[in-house]
Order: structure tokens, then C-alpha cells, then sequence
């Protein structure tokens, strides 16, 4: 009951506050306005024509890309980018944004490793290391929300001194002596005819598509990024929400860091270095808004087929990494763009 009152009142709020009172109300009434759900689904239509167009112009330059071999490979390289940018979406809904990601995603790695150097079991090994991420995911939203540092500082910081840990712990080194023979299992292993990391990627989006989808925090995101002031007025706790969502992301780059360093085999300080762009990069290929307030999983997901798929292909085909770096700048800032036109008429 409470909760459906809170909405009520985020829905008044909402409306006084960005028209002017009753007249504004009045005025919205009459205009006719594209709904948020209905731009939602046509912003993900025109992206998936996009990756569409991308896959077939790749499939008709390179034979080798349609190969299976090959798709399953594009969707291995892209499976940790999805499972960390499935919260990472939700956190750029609400508003916020976290570079720390990449940073988190080594020391995870290196900490896995470490403790299964220590003859400690896989599974323990795996639950400590997200609890490594979800402190530093913690620490970012206590940064945020208690401390008011900017969410880019604040982040930014946690980069840093996460990156710094990861080659503290392991003096700078790769750590691959003493592995246990299962270590790769959860990096390279197949369940069901499909490699694992596959399995855990649609598991983890399904959660999160319900997550924005039937959930509060979901709603709450939404709400936060699109008006934080009318949704704390409305009785929403950004704070807590806030913090949720940070703790979420840490976890989720943590496990991100577990798959990496299981499926190298190896515990390496310098995994994820510009990781955090490339889910960022996902997510607003996806149609997130750097503003906060739009954006959802599945178009996500769309994004960093777009990046993988652009990726792969350049490969196949020899062009030099700085020239896909090119690329890939040149395709983010035009997905802006194209963005915000599309937002505009749609309005």
C-alpha cells in the first residue's frame, strides 16, 4: 500500500513539477506525446536493424564470420562485457556511472586465483572474490550517496586503488603456479552443448530484464534518473537505491573477473584494463541515456553484439587494432548523436 501511494505521489510530482502546477498538467493532457515505453521499443528495433546490417555487410566481406567456431567465439569475448553491463545499465538509468569496473574485474581475478593457490575450494574461492567486488561496489556507493562525491570521482578512485590491490596481492606478477587442475573449468567448460560462460550470460539478463522490468529497484531506477528530486519526494530512498546498485555492479564485475581469470587460466593484475569502456560503450550503443532516466538491458546487450561483431570483423579481415580503436570512437560519438536525434523527434 505504501509503496503504491509512493508512485501516486511521484506521479503528481512529476507532473507539477516539470509543467508549473494544474495548468501544466492541463497542457500535457493536450499534447501528444510518444509514450516512454513505445520509444524504448522502436530505439531497440532501429539498433537491432543496425547490428543486422553489421552482421550480414561482415558475413558477405569474410566467409570465415559466419562460421560457428567464430559466433561462439564473439559471444564468448563478449559475455563478461553483458554480465557486468546488465547492473552497469541499471546504475546509468538511475543516473550514475562506475569506472571502476575494469579495476574490480582483475583484483577478483587475482584474488580467485590466489586463494585456489591456497588449496582453498573453487566455490569458496569464487564467493570470496565477489565479496571482494561487492565491498568495492559498497564503498562506491557509500562514496556516492554519504560521502556526496561524484559518482566519476568517487569511482574514478576506487579504479585505482582497486588496480593497485590486484598487483599488490600478487607482487606484480601473473599468478599461475600451484592452480588446480578444475581452475579453467568455469571459463572454458560446456553445459548442455553450450560453453558455460554462455549460460551464466542469459541467465544473469534474464534476471535483469525482470529486475527493470517487474521489480521496484528496477522502477525505482527509472524514477531516480529521471527526476531525482520528485522521486525523493515521492518517499523513494534514492540513497538506498543508489547504494543497492553500486553493491550489485561490484559483484557482478567481480564474478566478470572470476570467468575472465578461469578462462586464461591464469590470475593477471592487468585483466580489465578499459573494461569499464567497453561496458559503458555497450550501454549506451544500447540506448541508455547519459543522463539517466531511459535505457534497457536488452538494448544492451544489442550494443555489445555491435562491438563484438564490429570487433571480430576488423580482425578477420587484418585491420590494425589503432585503426578498430578509431572505429569503435567514431562509432560510440555517432550512437550519441543519432541518439539524441531519434529522441527529439520521437518527442
Amino acid at each position: 500500500m505504501g509503496d503504491e501511494a509512493a508512485r501516486s505521489r511521484f506521479i503528481t510530482i512529476c507532473a507539477v513539477g516539470s509543467s508549473g502546477g494544474m495548468d501544466g498538467i492541463m497542457e500535457k493532457q493536450v499534447q501528444t506525446k510518444t509514450p516512454l515505453s513505445k520509444r524504448l521499443s522502436m530505439q531497440t528495433l532501429v539498433t537491432m536493424s543496425i547490428m543486422l546490417l553489421i552482421f550480414i555487410i561482415l558475413s558477405i566481406i569474410s566467409p570465415k564470420f559466419l562460421q560457428l567456431t567464430n559466433i561462439t567465439n564473439v559471444a564468448r569475448q563478449i559475455a563478461v562485457v553483458v554480465i557486468t553491463g546488465s547492473a552497469v545499465t541499471l546504475l546509468m538509468i538511475s543516473g550514475n556511472i562506475d569506472l571502476s569496473v575494469g579495476s574490480v574485474m582483475g583484483l577478483s581475478g587475482v584474488v580467485y586465483a590466489q586463494f585456489a593457490v591456497m588449496k582453498i575450494p573453487l566455490f569458496l574461492a569464487l564467493l570470496l572474490a565477489v565479496a571482494v567486488g561487492a565491498m568495492c561496489g559498497f564503498i562506491n556507493g557509500f562514496t556516492v550517496t554519504r560521502l556526496h562525491v561524484t559518482p566519476v570521482i568517487a569511482t574514478l578512485g576506487v579504479m585505482y586503488i582497486a588496480r593497485g590491490m590486484a598487483f599488490i596481492l600478487c607482487n606484480g606478477r601473473t599468478v599461475n603456479l600451484g592452480l588446480p587442475r578444475d581452475f579453467n573449468k568455469l571459463g572454458t567448460g560446456w553445459l548442455l552443448g553450450l560453453p558455460t560462460v554462455l549460460i551464466f550470460m542469459v541467465l544473469i539478463v534474464a534476471i535483469f530484464i525482470f529486475i527493470e522490468r517487474k521489480t521496484l529497484l528496477g522502477k525505482y531506477a527509472f524514477a531516480i534518473g529521471g527526476n531525482r528530486t520528485a522521486a525523493t519526494l515521492s518517499g523513494i530512498n534514492d540513497n538506498k537505491m543508489i547504494w543497492s546498485l553500486y553493491t550489485i555492479t561490484g559483484i557482478l564485475a567481480a564474478f566478470s573477473g572470476v570467468l575472465m581469470g578461469s578462462r586464461l587460466g591464469v590470475g593477471d593484475p592487468a585483466v580489465g584494463t578499459g573494461f569499464e569502456f567497453d561496458v559503458i560503450v555497450a550501454v549506451v550503443l544500447g540506448g541508455t541515456s547519459l543522463n539517466g532516466g531511459e535505457g534497457s538491458v536488452i538494448g544492451m546487450v544489442i550494443g555489445a553484439l555491435i562491438v563484438g561483431f564490429l570487433g571480430n570483423g576488423l580482425n578477420l579481415m587484418g585491420v590494425y587494432t589503432f585503426y578498430q580503436s578509431v572505429l569503435m570512437g567514431v562509432v560510440l560519438v555517432s550512437a550519441v548523436v543519432l541518439d539524441g536525434i531519434f529522441k527529439r523527434k520521437l518527442r
